[in-house]
């Protein structure tokens, strides 16, 4: 797989929780997050290159609301080291700039920096 990320991935040390917008449905925890994208580990495959309305609960009291809402789009899914779950990466589609202060402010709180190998 060529690599395409422009940003470095951080392991966020906090597992947030994400869920479709549209649905309701849990998809899985925030494994790493970036102004361009993020890993989301789930339970279940999801299938690529589909749009995704997504709710990013935060923690309590952090940030200036208690969750981030995020267009993105599935760009690849592969099984975790533990077998029981799944990678999914999303990319980014539309990002409001105080979302991506947010962002930021997230992996500046609680990010290390190249914790995850690429995938």
């Amino acid at each position: 797989m060529v690599e395409r990320r422009k940003l470095q991935r951080q392991h966020i040390m906090f597992y947030s929780r994400v869920f479709n917008r549209v649905t309701g449905e849990f998809i899985g925890y925030l494994g790493n997050l970036t102004s361009s994208g993020a890993m989301i580990i789930s339970e279940y495959e999801l299938p690529v290159r589909e749009d995704y309305q997504l709710r990013i609960d935060l923690p309590e009291d952090m940030y200036s609301k208690p969750f981030l809402n995020l267009h993105a789009r599935s760009v690849w899914c592969q099984r975790d080291v533990d077998p029981n779950f799944y990678n999914i990466g999303f990319e980014m589609m539309k990002l409001s700039a105080d979302d991506e202060i947010i962002i930021e402010q997230i992996n500046v709180d609680y990010g290390l920096p190249g914790a995850l190998p690429d995938g």
